[in-house]
């Protein structure tokens, strides 16, 4: 049930935040946050889509709402992770106002879509 769905979403989402973080420090080297800032506004967008989505069209099951937002995007966006990389003022403002502007950019262009 719920629990098995919120189980499974994390642990894919946690694994592809994993793969954001090595990429980023692969390409983008240790000085600042990026793969961190990167799942938090990607993360924030796709949340976004989702609750306009399942708030606009409906009809998902529970399961599926939980595996797609607790499980995968809790496991995928770490604020955990944000709070040890506060250090960086820059990275506060530009984490808070990115991912709080990406979910609105989301919901948007669900609105545009639909």
């Amino acid at each position: 049930g719920s629990y098995l769905a919120v189980f499974v979403g994390g642990g894919l989402g946690a694994a592809l935040r994993h793969a954001v973080n090595r990429t980023s420090l692969v390409y983008l080297g240790p000085a600042y946050p990026y793969g961190t800032l990167i799942v938090n506004v990607v993360g924030s967008l796709l949340m976004g889509v989702l609750a306009e989505l399942f708030l606009s069209k409906g009809g998902s099951s529970q399961e599926l709402r939980l595996f797609l937002t607790t499980g995968f995007l809790g496991g995928f966006t770490t604020f955990s992770a944000f709070s040890l990389d506060a250090a960086l003022t820059s990275y506060i403002v530009a984490s808070v106002l990115l991912s709080i502007a990406a979910l609105f950019v989301g919901m948007a262009g669900v609105r545009a879509l639909t």
